[in-house]
């Protein structure tokens, strides 16, 4: 059975919180919503408590079933934790609360998706991204990172450069980017390719 792709669906990143204010003050709220092409496709109420003896964000949003059209409303914690940064500062992770076959996950992560019910992270879930799912020709040029991929990577980039020199975090990032565009050109180059033979 093939595995969900966590690329399409919608998530909550720190990094987003974090640009937001959301990490900021003892106590913030706002909504946070999704939208394609122009069309809002969900939202969710965001509540963070940050202080020195307690972190977390309250989730709380309603789900409607496709099929019967019945509304769940939703309402729970997600622990935030930090790690301190090489250069000084913290490093602020959610901290996956679920649990898969009975065994708690505790996973330190910084994207966290709505899966099915409720928003964890891409191992309880299951998840693959839409990189692992390519066709032989893309497998031939290598590992193509996902979009998802390269905001884990940039997210844990704290300093560009120290001392008047790249950081070899950010280095390895930007070289990461730049195969992932190149491997980006020769895959469209191929489907083009094919796509003139199949005319043909």
């Amino acid at each position: 059975m093939a595995k969900l792709e966590a690329d399409g669906l919608k998530k909550i990143d720190i990094s987003y919180l974090k640009k937001h204010g959301y990490l900021k003050n003892s106590w913030t709220s706002g909504i946070m919503t999704w939208s394609r092409n122009g069309t809002k496709t969900g939202s969710v109420g965001i509540q963070s408590v940050i202080r020195d003896d307690e972190k977390y964000i309250r989730i709380y949003y309603t789900q409607t079933d496709r099929f019967t059209g019945d509304k769940e409303d939703f309402d729970y914690q997600i622990p935030i934790v930090t790690t301190p940064c090489y250069f000084g500062g913290f490093r602020y992770w959610f901290q996956c609360p679920w649990s898969t076959n009975g065994i708690y996950c505790g996973r330190r992560v910084g994207v966290l998706y709505l899966g099915d019910k409720h928003f964890a992270c891409r191992h309880c879930h299951h998840l693959t991204y839409e990189s692992r799912n390519v066709s032989n020709f893309e497998k031939a040029i290598g590992h193509i990172f996902s979009a998802d991929e390269l905001d884990e990577m940039h997210d844990r980039i704290k300093r560009k450069s120290y001392a008047g020199k790249m950081t070899k975090r950010y280095k390895k990032y930007l070289e990461r980017k730049e195969i992932g565009l190149r491997q980006i050109m020769l895959v469209s180059k191929g489907l083009y390719a094919t796509k003139r033979l199949e005319k043909n």
